[in-house]
């Protein structure tokens, strides 16, 4: 399953994106996606992930609040709304997937995207 992110940019600080994930060759519904981010500086961190039915989702705390994540099952996209965005959110976002079952464990994720470059810089 290969994925594509798209929907990264420059915005201010408290603005705001909306990442989507969509699979290249569809049936992401089967899978748990999650979304995480790297920077240079830093290595790759969980940010959020929503189960095969969208109905459970989990974020790190540095993001609740600001962040939703959720699935279209019909058109099989998950997106990643970020508001209020800070700059220690900075960094290339990439979506993965995981087995149904294993959708909170983060070390159950492979399969990335080539990521979305996400800056927030006045």
């Amino acid at each position: 399953l290969q994925l594509v992110e798209s929907g990264g940019g420059l915005v201010q600080p408290g603005g705001s994106l909306r990442l989507s994930c969509v699979p290249s060759g569809g049936l992401s519904h089967f899978y748990a996606i999650g979304w995480f981010r790297q920077t240079p500086e830093k290595a790759r961190e969980a940010v959020s992930c929503i189960n095969t039915s969208g109905k459970k989702t989990k974020y790190i705390d540095s993001v609740k609040g600001r962040f939703t994540i959720s699935r279209d099952l019909s058109s099989d996209t998950v997106y990643l709304q970020m508001s209020d965005l800070k700059s220690e959110d900075t960094g290339v976002y990439y979506c993965a997937t995981a087995p149904g079952e294993y959708f909170d464990d983060w070390k159950s994720y492979g399969d990335w995207g080539q990521g979305t470059q996400v800056t927030v810089s006045s």
